[in-house]
């Protein structure tokens, strides 16, 4: 019986046949979804698509870009908000 996490129809499965005429099960693993803005909800520029255990494992200048909002806001709202900042000064 397959572990808990495993017990889905949604996951991705590939039957791969051994010898003996013995065939077995492998689980694909999913692609992460792509970072977004939080603002207008376009794909992040610069910051990669791995797991969170994958992306701890990476150096810290790989993992994000170095600007305010990094991972969080793309460069154009990153500009407006600044902008808007400037003129409430």
């Amino acid at each position: 019986m397959p572990e808990p996490s495993r017990r889905v129809r949604s996951k991705k499965r590939r039957q791969i046949k051994f010898s003996r005429q013995r065939t077995v099960i492998h689980y694909r693993s999913e692609k992460t979804s792509v970072p977004r803005c939080s603002s207008c909800g376009q794909a992040l520029a610069g910051l990669p698509r791995l797991e969170p255990s994958k992306l701890s494992k990476l150096p810290g200048n790989q993992r994000r870009v170095e600007r305010m909002y990094s991972g969080n806001l793309c460069h154009s709202c990153l500009r407006d908000l600044l902008r808007q900042a400037a003129r409430n000064l």
